[in-house]
């Protein structure tokens, strides 16, 4: 087998979101012309970084890849996050807007990659049917009646005892120190902890459900949905409550079995490891046919 053409090293993007904020992206260019355009929406508290191997990997098969560091992330974040001030949805109504904003309407078909937060993020975009198809895993409504067990008594310390202690101390959510990813603004701790305490996360919530149910009625882009069985934060269940939000949209979801796919384990955060690059073929695969 010929080996793909590889893509030339990432390329830095300053951009600014319609309310000042600056923000950083990379890119991932293809050798040639690009069959697609890729944009991916990651998740809470995930660099940009995380999501190098899987666009390169698009990249040298002909996807013209792009991801971002939300506010408050990777290399957006401030000097520090002690009284950094913004709301959780800034990065689905501002920053992620930036990015497309920033992309040339040349023809080039768009997709979307999204983990976790991305797929939440996809129906508040201003324009989510500039799509053509969404490859989203690892996606759920946060509440831990759908998760296992043991990991709703972990999930139910932490929001009830330990992360409000760390947060006020702190002034942010010192995410890291539990290992799992960046430390994050206190607006997103606010408002992630509030919409984990509902069975459909935001749409339960009787601040919200009006203003998001209007939007995410307006997506028609095909959605394929995919979770881990092993994925205790974002079991397929709790897929299946937060994705009944996208109503007007073809949804396919996938129920994965790690071992199928000859993987360890995949959880809620093995998609875009080295490794997974049959489940990478898969979403590509889907692009090309869409």
């Amino acid at each position: 087998m010929t080996r793909p053409s590889l893509p030339e090293a990432a390329e830095v993007r300053a951009l600014r979101a319609a309310d000042g904020t600056a923000l950083t992206a990379l890119a991932y260019r293809p050798a040639g012309t690009p069959k697609g355009r890729i944009v991916v929406a990651g998740a809470t508290g995930v660099p940009q970084r995380f999501y190098r191997a899987f666009a390169e990997h698009a990249a040298a098969r002909g996807f013209d890849v792009h991801t971002l560091d939300y506010r408050g992330i990777g290399l957006s974040k401030p000097k520090t996050l002690r009284g950094y001030r913004m709301d959780y949805l800034d990065w689905a109504e501002q920053d992620l807007p930036a990015l497309l904003d920033s992309l040339p309407d040349d023809g080039v078909p768009m997709h979307l990659v999204g983990h976790s937060y991305g797929g939440h993020a996809f129906g508040l975009l201003p324009d989510p049917n500039r799509f053509r198809h969404a490859w989203i895993c690892a996606t759920g409504a946060g509440w831990a009646g759908w998760m296992p067990p043991l990991e709703a008594v972990r999930v139910r310390l932490l929001w009830g005892v330990v992360a409000p202690v760390w947060t006020q101390l702190h002034g942010y959510l010192a995410w890291s120190r539990f290992g799992m990813g960046e430390d994050l603004p206190y607006g997103v701790y606010r408002d992630w902890k509030r919409w984990c305490s509902y069975p459909r996360y935001f749409f339960d919530d009787p601040e919200m459900a009006a203003r998001v149910t209007e939007r995410f009625d307006r997506v028609r882009t095909p959605i394929t949905a995919v979770n881990a069985l092993d994925d205790t934060w974002a079991p397929p269940r709790s897929r299946d409550a937060f994705m009944a939000g996208y109503r007007n949209a073809p949804l396919t979801p996938v129920d994965l079995d790690p071992r199928a796919h000859g993987l360890k384990g995949i959880g809620h955060m093995g998609y875009f490891r080295r490794g997974a690059e049959p489940l990478w073929a898969q979403a590509l695969a889907s692009f090309e046919a869409a």
